[in-house]
């Protein structure tokens, strides 16, 4: 089944907008709860006013707010920024490290987003649990688990680690895709002959297509 999405898949990538570590980083903890088309709108205001950890250790809380409010939970977000910016310049010289037992000791940073900014930033492989990807793990019959961390290392005996990456966003994509929470594309899906969940959704072909929404997938 891996092989077959990345047939289907074989350009995958971040669609979060990015250059160095830390932008990866900012951009994936605005990713909460919103789409990555909607925090491409505002990084690019974000990152040259605040090009540093030492920018957001600092930041102007009302004006940092006001840019990244239409990401939603904005507060919440100005705060994790603000300390995010205060950590990395108190314990790691102001870079961002590529440990994923320093990152998840940073505010607004857990095991999902330290694993995509390993993956893509880093290029060392990990694998993002999100929703789409463990939907998508447990119809596939690869877990029963609910609890991501649980998910990420029983997927993990199953998958070369060199592939972790890749994987993680080719799940994303065809979760967003084809492989929908309540009305799954059964009939318009690529790995239907492997899965054993075929059927939980339309396997009429003509009426899976139009259930199947067309990239980009943020």
């Amino acid at each position: 089944m891996a092989r077959e999405l990345a047939v289907l898949y074989p350009d995958v990538h971040t669609e979060l907008n990015f250059k160095t570590p830390l932008e990866m980083l900012v951009a994936t903890i605005l990713s909460a709860q919103t789409t990555d088309k909607q925090v491409n709108l505002v990084t690019p205001t974000l990152f040259a006013r605040y090009p540093t950890a030492a920018d957001y250790a600092s930041a102007d809380r009302p004006e940092l707010e006001k840019i990244i409010q239409s990401t939603g939970f904005y507060r919440a977000k100005a705060n994790s920024l603000i300390g995010l910016g205060q950590a990395l310049c108190d314990r790691y010289g102001g870079e961002v490290p590529p440990r994923l037992k320093d990152l998840v000791t940073l505010p607004g940073v857990g095991r999902k987003t330290a694993n995509v900014v390993l993956g893509n930033a880093f290029g060392i492989p990990g694998i993002t649990v999100d929703t789409h990807f463990g939907r998508l793990a447990r119809r596939f019959g690869w877990t029963t688990e609910t609890d991501p961390v649980k998910v990420e290392a029983e997927v993990a005996t199953l998958i070369p680690r060199k592939e972790w990456t890749d994987l993680s966003q080719r799940m994303i994509w065809h979760g967003r895709r084809v492989c929908h929470a309540r009305r799954p594309a059964c009939g318009a899906c690529g790995v239907a002959r492997l899965c054993p969940s075929y059927g939980i959704g339309p396997t009429d072909p003509e009426v899976a297509a139009k259930l199947v929404k067309p990239g980009p997938f943020s």
